[in-house]
């Protein structure tokens, strides 16, 4: 039995460290956080993320998803829809960012 809870208590963190890493990851952020209202390609509610990759900069979009109401107007915007993700860490928002710029047309 003791080593049992033992081996539960050693995989605990494995476990909790892929979970955190899963979220992480930029497709998952964007399955979980934007599809409702943006799509790779496509426009949808929102600008696609090819648009937006293509209007952008890393920087600015990360500032644009961390606070939408203090940038809209900066990025040209005659409005705000966009909800906040304040919950987003600063690793998951720069994954965030790596995704959607991975629509970027090359040149």
């Amino acid at each position: 039995m003791k080593n049992k809870i033992l081996l539960c208590l050693l995989l605990l963190p494995l476990i909790f460290s892929t979970l955190y890493a899963k979220k992480q990851n930029g497709e998952q952020l964007f399955k979980e956080y934007c599809w409702g209202c943006h799509h790779q390609i496509a426009q949808a509610f929102g600008p696609s993320f090819k648009s937006i990759a293509n209007k952008r900069n890393k920087g600015e979009i990360i500032a644009q998803i961390a606070d939408p109401e203090g940038t809209y107007q900066s990025l040209g915007y005659k409005r705000n829809s966009m909800p906040s993700f304040g919950d987003l860490n600063a690793k998951e928002l720069e994954a965030l960012a790596d995704y959607i710029y991975k629509f970027k047309d090359k040149k």
